[in-house]
């Protein structure tokens, strides 16, 4: 078969490494000049030689197929509770906090001040969120680590889901929504006025102190 052979001198043109991702079939069949019905005969073909290896949602990859396969970051966000969620950003965002507060510019202590001030203003969950989302994600980026950031990034995405969202408006609407943020502003103040004063210890006990205070309220929120 044509499409199998031109299949087999692409991966080797291409010198793709062990695990490596192939180019989705929407681009792969226009550049082997067949049908996406014909690729996939011939992915089938090589899959079956454990020249390849195909995930449903993730894609093809090179190689055989791996003994363990990772969860892709968006079904663990789905299979998190908001517990979940909290008990590790409660491990990983106080240290990157610490971090921050060694390496913020002026600029970014001005960024990060603005939103904390607005997210105190928030009226509802709905405003706040995306507020407080990006005081976060602003927090890891000063790291300039590219994992911390990704790891943020991971956990911020359950921001989305409807449990999170459910349990964030039970929050607010049990501590009155302007209070909860209101409250939950002045400990973003706390921890840029720890980043700004350079002051690791100080960021990440004010991180620590907010994390801890959002998870009393979601987690007394999912067991009632």
């Amino acid at each position: 078969m044509d499409t199998i052979r031109q299949l087999r001198a692409y991966l080797q043109d291409q010198a793709y490494g062990p695990q490596d991702r192939l180019e989705p079939e929407r681009e792969l069949a226009p550049r082997l000049g067949c049908s996406r019905e014909t690729l996939r005969a011939a992915l089938d073909v090589l899959e079956r030689e454990g020249l390849i290896w195909r995930h449903v949602g993730q894609g093809t990859f090179v190689g055989p197929r791996p003994t363990y396969e990772p969860i892709r970051p968006s079904v663990l966000a789905g299979m998190a509770s908001p517990a979940d969620v909290l008990d590790a950003r409660l491990l990983i965002e106080p240290p990157v906090a610490g971090a921050a507060a060694l390496h913020a510019t002026p600029h970014d202590i001005v960024f990060l001040r603005g939103l904390a001030v607005r997210s105190s203003e928030a009226p509802d969950w709905q405003a706040y969120e995306p507020i407080d989302d990006a005081f976060h994600k602003g927090i890891a980026r000063i790291t300039d680590n590219p994992l911390l950031i990704a790891f943020l990034d991971v956990l911020s995405s359950v921001r989305g889901r409807a449990r999170w969202q459910r349990q964030q408006d039970l929050a607010f609407r049990r501590a009155r929504r302007q209070e909860y943020a209101a409250q939950h502003g002045r400990m973003h103040i706390a921890v840029v006025d720890a980043i700004a004063a350079r002051n690791p210890t100080a960021a990440q006990q004010a991180m620590f102190d907010h994390l801890s205070a959002v998870r009393a309220v979601m987690v007394h929120e999912v067991t009632e």
